[in-house]
Order: C-alpha cells, then structure tokens, then sequence
C-alpha cells in the first residue's frame, strides 16, 4: 500500500497553480519587491490540443514547438507588465537529484513584483494564447523566489 502510495505520488503531474498555492504565494511575496519564478518543464511528444480547438495548428507539432508558440505570444505582455525572461535553455538530469526527474528546459522569468505577475497572470490578451503552454507541457514546476540582500 504505501508503495503503491508513493508511486501515485510520483506520477502526479502539475500544470496550473491551486488556488491555495496562488494564496500563499501573494501573502509570502506581497510587498517584497522583484520575483523571480523558476520554471522547470517537460514537454509532451506531440502537442494535446484538446478542447483548446480555437489555438490548435492545422498541422501536428510538438510540445517544445507548442511552447514556442506560448513564449512567442507572451512576450509581448510579459514586456507590458516590466517582467522579462532572463534565462531560458535546455536541461535534462539533475547534478544533485532524484533520477527520475529529468526536464526539458528551465525558464527564469522576473516580475517586478506580485502584484505586476498576478496582473500579467490574468489579463485577457495573455490569457487568450496561454492554451498552448497547457498543450505543450506533460508536467512542470514554478518555484517563486525573491533575493536575499544581506546573505553576508
């Protein structure tokens, strides 16, 4: 049984925050100044475009291409709200890690603040291509961090 526990656990796949972690999130960073979200992804073989029938091109493509896609419509307003990408690339296993997590690319996306990301998050212009991040990806992770100014 917890084996079989631990093996759901592991399969579990993560594509949109919960509203409980869009809370925590706000409280832990609101009025901290710039965040910088790490994004970790895994790209489906083929696009799943489904029920997102308005976005899906005429022919098949890959998640990396349907990522593409997303990264190319969302500039532009990530830009409006003063965020910017600062570091994309390819990745794959861990230095230090579990094995068995291995991700495509990393995304470092910085926001000048929570309430400029939570604006990007929900305005209509975004929101109208983000269908293609969720064709795009079999799984991922955001981790939101914040600098530490006197670390010494």
């Amino acid at each position: 049984m917890k084996q079989s526990l631990e093996i759901e656990k592991n399969m579990s796949k993560y594509l949109d925050a919960s509203l409980e972690a869009g809370k925590e999130f706000y409280k832990n960073f609101k009025d901290k100044g710039k965040v910088l979200m790490l994004n970790l992804l895994k790209f489906r073989v083929t696009a799943d475009y489904s029920g997102i029938d308005k976005l899906k091109p005429n022919t098949e493509i890959s998640g990396e291409e349907a990522y593409q896609l997303y990264i190319k419509s969302t500039l532009p307003e990530l830009e409006k709200a003063g965020s910017r990408i600062v570091y994309f690339g390819r990745s794959l296993n861990f230095l230090i890690g579990p094995e068995s997590e291995k991700w495509d690319a990393i995304l470092l996306v910085e926001h000048e603040s929570v309430l400029k990301f939570m604006e990007f998050a929900q305005n209509p212009d975004y929101l109208k291509n983000a269908g293609h991040r969720i064709a795009a990806l079999e799984d991922s992770r955001l981790l939101p961090s914040n600098e530490i100014k006197n670390y010494i």
